[in-house]
């Protein structure tokens, strides 16, 4: 008879070997299927973890900036452009073209319509070698398009002004030829065509219906849009069944367009230029939604008298230099006489002033010299704020991309008001599109949360231009002083632990408190480092006893009392890990060594130490994520929230990655919310990255023994 295994303790027979085989590989099954399942778990985990971190690191936001850049390019170059002496404004191109037709001196610029009706007494210059005229409008500098702006309302509400705008698409072409434009090209009248027909609800058979039709029509704006403008009305009155009155003034694009939009005491704006975000935003602010109809093309002509005996053609920089900047045509080309130029130029609110300043200067702070930057830096911001950031560092030593950013900061300010994760934004896009409408000034943006700039800017109170570089600096001073005290420490004492330790009492009492410390609360060791390494040793710790002190960090609550705070935090972590390493060194290396003649310290430096490096690695590695990963400690030891300044010594004021993110995820508007997804991504592949070099090294060493 089979002894039985469970009275005696003996190996089981017979049937009880069949029964225990079996049931140790259920069990056997059940801890695989745990594992497996506890795996799987985890990856949906850190997956789902990474794919909503993702969702709310990129999505659109509303950017509404304090000061539109475009607006405020314009007003620069305009405020330079009045102020230059000898300068003449006029609304009225007709006494533009008069004065500079009387003076030999003269230099000007208007709509092309009033240069052909006085072709004799006036010249137009070529700009870089290419003439306006109706062969060369796609070429030319100055070409522009020219619109008329009414609403929605309007043309629903007033069938006078329905009637009008749609016999004016119909007559656009032939009047812009006979006031001497271009005319705009067919497939933009079809587009203005069908825009009508969805605005108004009816179709090119159905429009009849608006007339007979009564009442006044109003029209304001540009006065280079009004010879068309004229002439349609003049047809309009003749051809049809109107009876009521229209009503054309001027005033300039930016004055149509007040009217239509704020003052609301007009119909129809004439323009000549397309009306930009500040102007919409205007328009929108005044629940006016405007519409636009493309109705010709003008091209506007630099032109001197045909008395000007030396100028024939110019260039693009001499065009800035003649209005912006030099006084005498020979400040420009010595070969021209040394006379006075006489500008005469359209008013503030002109469009065409508008138009010439963008072409002309550019409407993009990226394309601007750097010189220009720094003039608008200096003029939009106050004195003491110049004086600060000269202090800092002096403004001409500075690059043309570091004057940029001061002027995308200082003076335009973008503000995210809003912000969409990225589903959001996949999703519901239109419902976005039309909440951003609804909000003045503002423009929707696709952005992801991380970028080169997020990377290298230092913490901001504004969301748009916030970054992390402070905070990853200070992770990397604060790991690598946690790991230079961890790791010497923690391997020597594992080292003497296991293969010099006597196992007397003192021995036995270290290794219960190493154990006992490696599940220690990380606050504790918070405590442990205020009191410890910011109180008692805060002289050493602030950089006093080395006299580097700075005032703001005399307190001790610096880098470096952080770091040792961390190490302490590890160091248990790093002794029990490496004393498994060294154990699992087998023992006839050992005696291997003292076989040939090997001293006790010999062998373990030769042999146990560079055998069990890869053991030793990884638990450092892991002790090193940790600590990377810590902020109960580092707050109480006294990690600055917000900090603009990078750490540049061990003695500096500090804040870590962790520490802003949790900052950031303690705001309540969305965007910081956004930020800190970024952040986390980064603080997640900063992890990969160290933890991956750490594992190639640990690779390395163990592929040498």
């Amino acid at each position: 008879m089979a002894a039985n295994s469970h009275d005696n303790g003996a190996f089981p027979q017979g049937e009880n070997y069949t029964s225990f085989v079996r049931k140790r590989r259920r069990t056997g099954t059940f801890f695989r299927r745990l594992f497996l399942a506890a795996t799987v778990l985890g990856i949906v985990i850190l997956t789902v973890l990474i794919l909503d971190v993702t969702n709310n690191a990129f999505g659109y936001v509303a950017v509404q900036n304090r000061i539109d850049p475009e607006t405020l390019i314009d007003r620069y170059y305009k405020s330079q452009m009045l102020a230059m002496p000898r300068t003449l404004t006029s609304e009225d191109d007709v006494v533009l073209a008069d004065g500079i037709a009387a003076r030999p001196g003269a230099i000007g610029f208007f709509g092309y319509a009033y240069y052909q009706e006085r072709a004799e007494t006036l010249r137009a210059l070529a700009i870089d070698d290419i003439a306006p005229s109706a062969e060369t409008a796609d070429e030319y500098l100055l070409a522009r398009p020219l619109f008329i702006y009414t609403s929605q309302r309007l043309l629903q509400q007033r069938p006078q002004v329905a009637a009008f705008v749609d016999f004016y698409l119909n007559n656009a072409a032939s009047a812009a030829e006979e006031a001497g434009y271009f005319p705009a090209s067919e497939a933009d009248l079809a587009e203005g065509r069908q825009l009508w027909e969805r605005a108004t609800g009816l179709t090119a058979s159905t429009a009849g219906n608006l007339l007979p039709a009564s009442g006044a029509i109003r029209v304001a704006g540009s006065s280079t849009v009004q010879p068309i403008t004229r002439r349609v009305a003049e047809r309009f009155q003749a051809e049809t069944s109107f009876t009521g009155e229209i009503t054309i003034a001027g005033g300039g694009t930016l004055a149509g367009f007040e009217r239509l939009c704020r003052v609301q005491d007009i119909d129809i704006a004439d323009a000549s230029r397309a009306m930009e975000r500040p102007d919409l935003a205007l328009c929108r602010s005044n629940r006016v939604e405007p519409i636009s109809f493309e109705v010709g093309a003008d091209a506007i002509p630099v032109v001197v008298s045909q008395q000007n005996d030396f100028l024939t053609s110019v260039t693009r920089d001499q065009l800035r230099q003649i209005f912006i900047g030099a006084e005498r045509w020979s400040d420009i080309n010595p070969n021209w006489p040394d006379a006075p130029i006489l500008r005469f130029i359209p008013g503030a609110d002109s469009g065409t002033l508008d138009f010439f300043v963008a072409q002309v200067f550019g409407d993009s702070l990226d394309d601007l010299p750097r010189e220009d930057l720094l003039a608008i830096l200096a003029a939009n911001i106050s004195a003491g704020r110049l004086r600060a950031l000269n202090a800092e560092r002096p403004l001409q030593d500075r690059s043309s991309e570091e004057i940029y950013d001061l002027v995308i900061i200082e003076v335009v300010r973008p503000n995210i008001v809003e912000s969409w994760s990225l589903l959001e934004s996949i999703f519901e896009l239109d419902a976005i599109e039309a909440e951003v409408a609804s909000i003045p000034n503002a423009s929707l943006e696709f952005r992801s949360w991380i970028t080169w700039d997020f990377l290298t800017s230092p913490q901001s109170s504004n969301p748009a231009v916030a970054g992390v570089l402070t905070a990853i600096l200070g992770s990397l001073w604060v790991t690598l002083i946690a790991f230079l005290v961890s790791v010497p420490l923690g391997v020597g004492a594992a080292t003497y632990l296991e293969e010099f330790s006597k196992g007397s009492k003192l021995d036995g009492l270290i290794e219960t408190n190493i154990n006992n410390l490696a599940g220690v609360p990380s606050i504790i060791y918070g405590m442990l480092g205020l009191a410890v390494f910011v109180r008692f040793f805060g002289q050493i710790t602030s950089g006093i006893a080395f006299g580097v002190a700075d005032p703001s960090t005399a307190n001790g609550r610096t880098i470096l009392s952080a770091g040792l705070t961390l190490g302490l935090l590890i160091l248990p972590l790093v002794i029990i890990n490496a004393r498994e390493a060294i154990r699992a060194v087998p023992k006839a290396l050992r005696e291997a060594a003292y076989g040939l003649g090997a001293t006790k310290w010999q062998t373990v430096w030769s042999h146990v130490l560079p055998y069990s490096i890869s053991g030793i690695l990884t638990g450092v590695i892991l002790s090193v994520s940790r600590a990377f990963g810590e902020t109960a400690p580092l707050i109480v030891v006294g990690v600055s929230t917000f900090i603009v300044v990078n750490p540049d010594s061990p003695f500096a004021k500090f804040t870590t990655l962790p520490v802003q993110i949790y900052q950031w995820t303690s705001r309540p508007q969305e965007e910081f919310q956004r930020l800190a997804a970024a952040g986390i991504l980064v603080l997640l592949i900063l992890l990969l990255t160290v933890n991956a070099t750490a594992i190639i090294l640990r690779n390395r060493f163990s592929r040498r023994y």
